[in-house]
């Protein structure tokens, strides 16, 4: 799944300056705990969040995120911005709840990050 088609699912608006048609996306990680981010080691892997803060681009730095999507309706004031752009981390932004947009992504057939097989 590409960017684009992300930005497609979660009706959602790109705020940096990225083309989105050329990044490919293969999992989602949905957290507000930047600590339960840092355990995640899958690539090419997108990252939802309510939490707005400098500390969520730097947090994808470390773990090559492709792509920070800002949930609820939140928009990342400037210094957020300019620090995702010189990082080369797109940001996305939806109106949709956390829970409700990687559902929509899992839906859509965005893989899973977890190597456990499902219990349902």
């Amino acid at each position: 799944m590409t960017l684009l088609e992300v930005r497609k699912v979660l009706n959602a608006t790109c705020v940096t300056g990225h083309s989105l048609d050329v990044i490919v996306v293969k999992t989602a990680c949905g957290a507000d705990l930047m600590s339960d981010v840092l355990s995640h080691d899958k690539e090419k892997t997108i990252l939802l969040t309510g939490l707005i803060h400098p500390q969520v681009i730097r947090t994808a730095t470390i773990i090559d995120i492709v792509c920070v999507v800002f949930v609820r309706g939140k928009v990342p004031d400037q210094d957020i911005i300019d620090l995702a752009e010189k990082n080369n981390i797109p940001i996305l932004c939806t109106r949709y709840p956390l829970y409700e947009a990687c559902g929509l992504l899992y839906n859509a057939g965005l893989g899973v990050i977890s190597d456990e097989p499902s219990r349902y």
